[in-house]
């Protein structure tokens, strides 16, 4: 029998990007700055972050202008959203499921 911690996501068990993938699991969209605030962390932080997760093929970056200023956005693919949902789902099976002992021979 497999342990289902086998099955968690290693690109989104990181708290950084796990914090930052459950932020726009509930948004279709949202500007870099505000995940910044949201998860705390530093521009060159998040930024890397995102990038892992953008290679992967979990959150799409788009730039853009609001008026004279660039800006960032931030959005969870509909791949990003089941790779997260099936994340939790392992989280809680580990943390609900009682531990089966070993089968006697």
């Amino acid at each position: 029998m497999n342990h289902p911690r086998r099955e968690l996501d290693p690109v989104i068990h990181s708290p950084v990007r796990f914090s930052v993938v459950a932020a726009l699991s509930g948004v279709e969209q949202a500007e870099f700055r505000f995940i910044r605030d949201t998860v705390e962390v530093s521009d060159s932080a998040l930024s890397q972050h995102v990038a892992a997760l953008e290679q992967v093929g979990y959150v799409k970056v788009t730039k853009g202008r609001a008026g004279r200023r660039a800006k960032t956005w931030l959005a969870l693919t509909e791949t990003g959203r089941r790779a997260f949902t099936h994340h939790l789902a392992v989280l809680n099976r580990i943390a609900t499921e009682p531990p089966q002992p070993p089968a006697e021979s």
